[in-house]
């Protein structure tokens, strides 16, 4: 039967509490089923109020793992992905325009010629023959025209000096030669119109 008085409760409440003192084997029996039950519930109860690991509903994604793929969890830096500046491709050089002689420059042409096969053998000095050239004739190209022996240049036959190329800055000209041409640039510099180039051809 059921105990319906206090009196009785508390009968049987200090039978149970003074069990363990009756003798060292339940005091020793009693500390090991305490010992036994903290460690069970330590235990149980944790894994019990612990959250899964896939999240508490299906379907959605938890802050750790978006955290992790994005990059930004504490301590990582971010991966940033840099593109490559774009390159402007250089600008074709521009050819210069052709364009009508200029009346400058087919004189200087023709004048040049005319001094640079007037060297007479015996009646015409180098000195003399190099100073008809020098005015018509560019800085740079001068000292080569130092060089030559005017006693072994060719004779032009024809006394038309024809232009062959001409653009805004510059006009290739030829004249006949007994074995050949001779083809002559003439360039606007700042000095003026002066030849910078001369080649025999044939």
């Amino acid at each position: 039967m059921p105990i319906r008085t206090n009196r009785g409760r508390a009968a049987v409440y200090r039978r149970l509490w003074g069990w363990p003192l009756r003798s060292p084997k339940h005091l020793v029996a009693a500390i090991v089923g305490v010992t036994v039950v903290v460690t069970t519930i330590s235990v149980v109860i944790p894994n019990a109020v612990a959250p899964r690991s896939n999240g508490s509903l299906p379907g959605v994604t938890s802050t750790a793992q978006t955290r992790t793929s994005g990059g930004n969890q504490i301590g990582v830096l971010p991966t940033v992905t840099t593109s490559p500046l774009p390159t402007k491709a250089p600008s074709p050089t521009a050819a210069p325009s052709s364009a009508p002689v200029n009346p400058n420059a087919q004189i200087v042409a023709d004048l040049w010629v005319d001094a640079f096969s007037s060297f007479v053998p015996g009646k015409t000095t180098k000195e003399q023959w190099l100073a008809g050239l020098k005015k018509h004739t560019s800085n740079e190209m001068f000292p080569r025209l130092a060089s030559v022996d005017p006693a072994n240049v060719p004779a032009v036959i024809a006394e038309a000096v024809k232009p062959v190329k001409s653009s805004t800055a510059s006009a290739d000209f030829e004249a006949e030669l007994k074995d050949g041409k001779l083809i002559v640039t003439v360039a606007n510099l700042p000095e003026g119109w002066v030849v910078t180039e001369w080649t025999k051809v044939g």
